[in-house]
């Protein structure tokens, strides 16, 4: 999510040269509105790596584009797109409608069984010598330097303002940036007055689902799914309908009966949450086809998607898809996102960008809850973003991350073979791993014997509702482990499962 991420998809069986679509896209981008007077676009050599051309395909486009007044360069900024543009069209932002009066908040204290929380045991110290836990990004690669020079930055300008009880959106300088980054990232024309800083993205769902759903409604999820989300929806007073999702995305076509078959109607669907970036934890990616299918059956049934864009920021395929809410086809659509796997877990800062009418309301919320995100951490962030220095940090993870899936794909193939099935590869920070033809009657025995040789493994089972998996299945999480680490953990990992199928 950052200027290094431009969204360009090259068409490399087209007549027209890679040169040339690479003008036209980014000159489109900057007449829809996407790209504004200002904005950064990445640097050559970034670019061309994202989208494994030459750097003289890129070189040569932005030239041109320089040529025709669409890009200037200046020492010290980089290029960016020129701050005059007469011919370029302004987005006109959507129409406001009256905004509802808040309601309170609703209780999570009841749920059902199904949805109790499942989630492997938190870090302990001392941590096991190779550990696969998924949803913990590199942090020893972060640049605390250079985050502290933000922090200070932030500190030594605070006024009265930043300091006391600051608006419970969040800072404006925040909220400009992380609308210019899903602009330029996820073809996004979010708005900053639509954008709202939480404590992180589960925040916002929490807030959602207070807000959204009432008594004997229904809240319908992917299956498999994160635990986080059981917690979040199951204990709220709604019905949580798991709809269970293939390698396209969420089956949108059973929706209505599974929701029937929970003795629901489709008409009390209040919110329909979907990953469709890197689908928990199955890493698939959601099509264009069944995206379309998912907004025509929410505009139908009067249904809000919460679109949750987890992991959009790392994506190895050959194209990224932009946001579901970029093109909402008159369906509500809220979008959330967070910074804790681009840059840390504890800095708990995340956003939503909301439908005009639910901002209100959202806000009504936010400030029953927690008054305020904390501005100072706000206005460093702002900093960071603002100065380059998180774009720069989100290629040199790129790069690592890609290394390390690498490896970690290279090694089980090469323990495995054809007895391994590996799924969300082509995005994330984790993989989803099934073992076939094993002798194995569960997962447990596998993490048994791992655990006796100092490796730490998660079962994928719990994350399942609906049709657990028959193998022994494992969230392989790599992005927090040296490539050397990777290898020797997976040789770990065959060691136990022949320990274990010799029995």
């Amino acid at each position: 999510m950052s200027s290094s991420q431009l969204l360009v998809v090259l068409d490399r069986a087209s007549p027209v040269s890679l040169q040339q679509q690479l003008c036209e896209q980014i000159s489109g981008s900057v007449r829809s509105g996407r790209l504004r007077p200002g904005d950064p676009v990445p640097p050559s050599r970034e670019l061309a790596y994202q989208l494994g051309v030459s750097r003289t395909v890129v070189t040569r486009a932005y030239e041109l584009l320089r040529a025709k007044g669409v890009l200037a360069s200046r020492r010290g900024s980089g290029t960016r797109v020129s701050g005059h543009l007469p011919e370029a069209r302004r987005e006109a932002g959507p129409a406001v409608r009256a905004p509802l009066r808040p309601e309170p908040p609703l209780p999570t204290d009841a749920g059902s069984p199904l949805w109790k929380p499942w989630e492997p045991a938190p870090m302990q110290r001392p941590q096991p010598a190779y550990d696969f836990r998924h949803g913990t990004p590199a942090l020893a690669s972060f640049p605390v330097t250079r985050w502290r020079q933000a922090l200070a930055e932030a500190v030594s300008r605070a006024d009265t303002a930043a300091l006391g009880y600051g608006p419970a959106e969040g800072a404006p300088e925040l909220r400009a940036q992380i609308a210019a980054l899903l602009r330029r990232s996820r073809a996004f024309g979010a708005a900053p007055e639509q954008t709202v800083v939480t404590s992180g993205a589960t925040q916002a769902m929490d807030i959602l689902v207070r807000l959204l759903v009432g008594p004997d409604e229904v809240v319908v999820i992917e299956d498999p799914s994160h635990t986080v989300l059981r917690q979040i929806f199951g204990y709220s007073r709604a019905a949580v309908v798991p709809v269970p999702v293939d390698e396209e995305g969420l089956l949108v076509d059973e929706i209505s009966d599974r929701v029937r078959a929970q003795g629901h109607h489709p008409a009390r669907v209040r919110l329909v949450y979907v990953t469709p970036s890197h689908q928990f934890p199955t890493g698939f990616v959601m099509s264009q086809r069944r995206r379309r299918a998912l907004l025509r059956w929410a505009h139908a049934h009067g249904a809000t998607v919460l679109e949750d864009d987890y992991h959009n920021e790392f994506s190895f395929g050959p194209e990224r898809l932009s946001a579901v809410a970029a093109d909402p086809q008159d369906a509500d659509v809220v979008y959330v996102g967070s910074f804790s796997k681009t840059l840390f877990p504890s800095l708990r800062i995340g956003y939503a960008v909301l439908p005009p009418h639910l901002v209100r309301p959202f806000l009504g919320v936010k400030w029953i809850t927690d008054r305020l995100t904390p501005t100072v951490t706000q206005l460093a962030l702002a900093e960071f973003v603002d100065s380059g220095a998180y774009a720069r940090h989100i290629g040199r993870m790129d790069r690592l991350y890609r290394q390390r899936r690498a490896r970690l794909l290279e090694a089980l193939y090469r323990h495995f073979g054809a007895g391994v099935r590996i799924s969300g590869a082509a995005a994330g920070l984790h993989v989803l791993v099934s073992l076939s033809d094993l002798p194995v009657p569960d997962e447990a025995q596998i993490v048994r014997a791992a655990a006796a040789r100092g490796l730490q493994i998660y079962p994928a089972s719990g994350y399942f509702a609906i049709r657990p998996p028959v193998e022994p299945t494992f969230l392989i999480g790599y992005a927090a482990l040296s490539t050397t680490r990777i290898t020797e953990g997976v040789a770990l990992l065959a060691a136990a499962v022949r320990e274990v199928t010799a029995r």
